[in-house]
């Protein structure tokens, strides 16, 4: 039989073992119902936004996509494997629970199956037939979940169908593979376009990031019957990078409406509840006793640590299975709808999202933005100053968030804690943009816009699309779009925000003294995008405050007639082509 071909299947008992890289490598698809729609989606660019445009069908929303998601994530396992395993049996093995939809493989301190059921039934079938594991001298928590051990009975005796899975690393490219592929692009439009195939989350990835949430939210479900753990940020608003951390909420609010609408007659039934002071201490023991339900109970969760007197308190944890470094908050509504906003300006125009990957890479290869917390511009500030730089083009790119709530309906109608989040969350009622710019021209216009953007006066707002008096004196004001009252910049140094004002002068420098021709066919030298990659040529004090006093059409004007007079080792190769120096 199959099932003694495979072996047996364990429930995964507690490891502490920190977390490591992912790497998918395989997926299959079982369901025949699935296969074209699945096929279809493997031809498209694997972390493209899931709108569902293409061949002119109605586009997803938001919350369609995450429900879609959701509902994948509850009929799907997570499996421990055996380093060689013979997949035609482990898939036959499953198969006894219910068809399959499909499934992939990845590496993290070992090798892991995802398996995504057609049914949610089967997924009860499974853990019905799967035993808890005896530990020997050691006890084992006899935790019920969606995290298995599969074991072969006969280990000394492996099949000539066992063999080991090929893994294929599932992380971003270094950055040397990352200036090569760069390189070799054939302009530099293409260069943002690979850069963001090659940063962006995989399909796979995705998959596995809402498993995750699903995982912990069945554990949450424990003492909150019909909780929802949500993803937020950057797993969902289309700009997150490979390796990105997971952030997550416990969304309570659904507890108790479902009965709100079914009473009748002259009675009202509520919950006994217990009081706390405060919605804060509240959320602080319910981060407390989830954190411990973590720490003690959930497979793979490691490194607990209860962060509750932050602003915003938060558990964070290490997902070991899925290698994911995790933030849990509870009722995070606002940074929800913020994912989604993103979301919609990210699914506007195709350009939105290469441009904001390219800008976010620019600034951390040179350490404008870092993963610790500090008083460096943060990735979210960068891609608001990107949205808000669309906003002003002419024709604009990107509609303003005033713009998007006119065009709201009642269903689109939004208040949390006082804050008015309202705006139209149906794409297909957004027109799109005449402006037909080339990614290459929007780079340059980037830099040389922020390069003299008068920082001391003026605020960036993203709501109204244009430039306004900075309420206050942090160094960078940028409007949080709806908690209108917080500067999300206000971290930011003039130190840091100089830095960044100097580096994009420079990379405009770059881009306009960079050939008009075709990179040559050896492309040995790093060009375009490449080029602004690497450390910084502005490393004289002088140069910077030349750059920095004179208009853009002036200075560059100037360096490129200083280029010019300085001799051709200075600035081009003996065949006219450009030469950057890759010196810090």
């Amino acid at each position: 039989m199959a099932a003694r071909a495979v072996g047996l299947l364990a429930s995964l008992p507690l490891c502490a073992q920190r977390s490591q890289v992912l790497r998918p490598i395989h997926r299959l698809l079982s369901c025949p119902r699935t296969v074209a729609a699945e096929s279809k989606r493997e031809e498209q660019s694997s972390g493209s936004v899931e709108t569902g445009s293409e061949g002119g069908t109605p586009k997803k929303t938001f919350s369609e996509v995450q429900k879609e998601r959701r509902e994948q994530a509850q009929r799907t396992v997570l499996i421990h494997c055996p380093n060689k395993i013979s997949v035609k049996k482990f898939l036959k093995y499953l198969s006894q629970h219910g068809p399959i939809n499909n499934h992939f493989f990845y590496e993290s301190f070992g090798l892991y199956a995802v398996v995504e059921f057609c049914q949610k039934e089967s997924v009860t079938s499974l853990q019905n037939g799967t035993r808890t594991p005896s530990m020997g001298t050691e006890a084992a928590i006899p935790f019920r979940s969606r995290v298995f051990n599969l074991k072969t009975k006969n280990p000394s005796n492996p099949t000539s169908e066992q063999s080991r899975v090929q893994c294929s690393i599932h992380a971003p490219p270094s950055s040397k593979k990352l200036l090569e592929l760069l390189c070799y692009a054939e302009s530099i439009d293409d260069q943002l376009n690979t850069l963001l195939k090659e940063l962006q989350l995989t399909e796979e990835n995705t998959k596995l990031r809402y498993l995750t949430c699903s995982l912990i939210e069945d554990i949450a479900a424990a003492y909150f019957l019909d909780c929802t753990v949500r993803p937020f940020g950057s797993s969902v608003n289309s700009f997150g990078k490979l390796g990105c951390d997971l952030d997550m909420f416990l969304d309570l609010d659904e507890i108790g409406k479902f009965s709100a609408n079914k009473t009748s007659g002259n009675f009202l039934m509520e919950f006994q509840v217990k009081n706390v002071p405060s919605e804060r201490i509240a959320t602080q023991k319910i981060l407390s006793v989830i954190g411990e339900c973590l720490d003690h109970f959930g497979p793979g969760c490691v490194g607990v640590q209860k962060i509750l007197n932050a602003r915003c308190p938060l558990v964070r944890f290490s997902h070991q299975a899925s290698g994911f470094q995790c933030d849990l908050t509870t009722n995070n509504r606002i940074a929800l709808k913020s994912s989604e906003l993103l979301y919609i300006y990210g699914a506007l125009d195709s350009r939105v999202r290469a441009l904001v990957f390219s800008i976010r890479c620019w600034a951390r290869a040179h350490s404008l933005t870092s993963s610790i917390p500090g008083s460096w511009i943060t990735n979210f500030s960068l891609t608001m100053m990107v949205i808000f730089f669309l906003q002003r083009r002419s024709p604009p790119i990107l509609p303003t968030l005033d713009s998007l709530k006119t065009l709201a309906d009642a269903e689109d109608k939004c208040v949390i804690e006082g804050h008015n989040c309202t705006f139209v969350r149906d794409l297909n009622k957004i027109k799109p943009s005449g402006n037909t710019e080339t990614l290459e021209l929007l780079l340059k216009e980037f830099f040389e816009y922020f390069g003299n953007f008068a920082f001391n006066k003026n605020s960036i707002n993203i709501r109204q699309g244009r430039e306004q008096n900075k309420p206050e004196s942090s160094p960078l004001h940028i409007q949080n779009p709806f908690e209108t009252s917080l500067n999300i910049s206000k971290n930011v140094s003039q130190s840091q925000l100089q830095k960044f004002v100097d580096l994009a002068r420079e990379s405009a420098w770059i881009l306009n003294q960079e050939d008009k021709d075709r990179p040559s066919s050896s492309r040995s030298q790093p060009w375009g995008l490449a080029a602004l990659l690497l450390p910084s040529v502005v490393n004289s004090a002088s140069l910077a405050e030349r750059v920095r006093k004179k208009p853009a059409s002036e200075r560059i004007k100037s360096l490129l007639e200083s280029i010019k007079s300085s001799g051709p080792e200075n600035a081009t190769s003996t065949n006219g082509k450009r030469t950057v120096s890759t010196q810090a």
